[in-house]
């Protein structure tokens, strides 16, 4: 069956809100380094009150992703859900710029659309503060089984899991992916969110999906172990093509074949901000796999669409990827 869309991404559709802070800002307003914290309406607004010069931008990991699918010159589809409201519009109206389709139906009430309120401290790391709003609001109803089978890879990002609801809407598209001979990605996200659903991610790693994407934290969590080598030889005995992402150092790539690549992280002369380098990375490893390149290409994108968005705020490219991948020979 021919393919209308190179990447399908399923994911929470979020405005964030992107300000430098200092340390000593995160201990007087109780955040949590280098995490992802689940926070209610009035808290959010509360620190959007207090956050020093902040820039809006469309985000959430799966749509950053999809971003990056766009920079590179591949086909984006993104399914998520915002209200219509001055935010949710903005979401959509960002989308549609980069060339990434939106065709969710935005919510009419309930809650506002979600936003993140991403304190980034001198050293680089992020800490993010996420009212997920309208992100809860999708449903099965949401999903367009046929249109799932127009996208050769699935790619879900593990933040969903956290609602009911969209686990119902992720396994009516997955098992529209897979009745359609189509791949299954999926990404963590958050060693926290592997901490909740550990059982449940694990029997969808068995069950459903075919390339796992997960940093070093995050596949120790999920396989239980406390040392890389632990999680990585349990990543290479699981029948399916591990992704696992090392930061500075690199990643590692374990194919079912037994194939095994390292990937060497690419310079960056400052890091900035590492809003998105997980997200963007997978953007550059999918690209790739639509494309048919090898393993070892996939993940040399990946690492360069990673460098490219940890050297400016925002979880989102600034330079087009196919210019930086074409600079790279690739």
């Amino acid at each position: 069956m021919n393919t209308e869309f190179d990447v399908i991404g399923i994911g929470n559709a979020i405005v964030d809100v992107i300000f430098a802070a200092s340390d000593q800002f995160l201990l007087d307003h109780s955040i949590a380094k280098s995490v992802m914290t689940l926070v209610d309406e009035i808290h959010a607004a509360r620190l959007i009150a207090v956050a020093q010069n902040p820039t809006e931008s469309s985000g959430g990991s799966a749509a950053n992703t999809m971003a990056g699918i766009a920079s590179f010159g591949s086909r984006g589809w993104f399914i998520g859900k915002v209200r219509n409201d001055r935010l949710g519009n903005a979401f959509a109206r960002d989308l549609a710029r980069i060339g990434v389709r939106f065709e969710t139906p935005m919510a009419e009430g309930g809650p506002s659309t979600a936003c993140c309120i991403v304190a980034v401290t001198p050293d680089g790391h992020r800490s993010m503060n996420t009212f997920l709003g309208a992100c809860r609001e999708l449903t099965v109803d949401d999903i367009d089984q046929q249109r799932i089978a127009t996208g050769a890879i699935l790619y879900v990002e593990g933040y969903l899991w956290d609602d009911e609801r969209s686990k119902a809407a992720i396994r009516k598209a997955m098992r529209a992916a897979k009745s359609s001979g189509r791949k299954i990605a999926f990404t963590l996200s958050d060693p926290f969110c592997v901490g909740r659903y550990r059982s449940e991610f694990l029997n969808l790693l068995r069950h459903d999906i075919d390339i796992l994407f997960a940093n070093e934290e995050e596949a120790k969590s999920l396989f239980g172990v406390g040392d890389f080598d632990s999680a990585l030889q349990h990543a290479r005995d699981w029948p399916g093509l591990a992704v696992i992402t090392r930061s500075e150092k690199g990643c590692v790539v374990a194919a079912p074949s037994g194939e095994f690549h390292v990937q060497k992280a690419e310079a960056v002369a400052r890091v900035v901000d590492t809003t998105g380098a997980g997200d963007q990375f997978a953007a550059g490893f999918l690209h790739g796999l639509a494309r048919g390149l090898d393993l070892g290409s996939c993940a040399r994108l990946g690492s360069i669409a990673a460098a490219e968005v940890i050297s400016h705020y925002g979880g989102r490219p600034h330079h087009s990827f196919s210019q930086l991948a074409q600079s790279a020979g690739l």
